[in-house]
């Protein structure tokens, strides 16, 4: 089961989208080699320092009711599957 795949869009998708939005990331910050592509050393630094700092987000988880930082929805999401999982379900 993987658990992360639900969260990608509004995670990691959003965070790319957001970056390219703002002009924080363009086409020049990819090379492409033998059909494959890669980032700079520029932009991927700035992913990373990005991620870090949108894991450190505040929201209201919609079915806990609580406040709790983005990046610990993997860890609820991964303890809440964790009965249908020991089940078979």
């Amino acid at each position: 089961m993987d658990l992360m795949e639900e969260l990608r869009a509004p995670l990691c998708d959003r965070l790319a989208l957001t970056l390219f939005n703002r002009g924080q990331l363009t086409p020049a910050d990819f090379e492409s080699y033998s059909g494959a592509c890669t980032m700079n050393d520029r932009a991927r630094k700035l992913v990373i320092s990005s991620w870090q700092a949108r894991k450190k987000e505040i929201i209201l988880h919609p079915f806990l009711k609580e406040k709790l930082e983005i990046g610990l929805i993997p860890p609820y999401a991964g303890e809440a599957a964790s009965p249908c999982l020991a089940r078979g379900s």
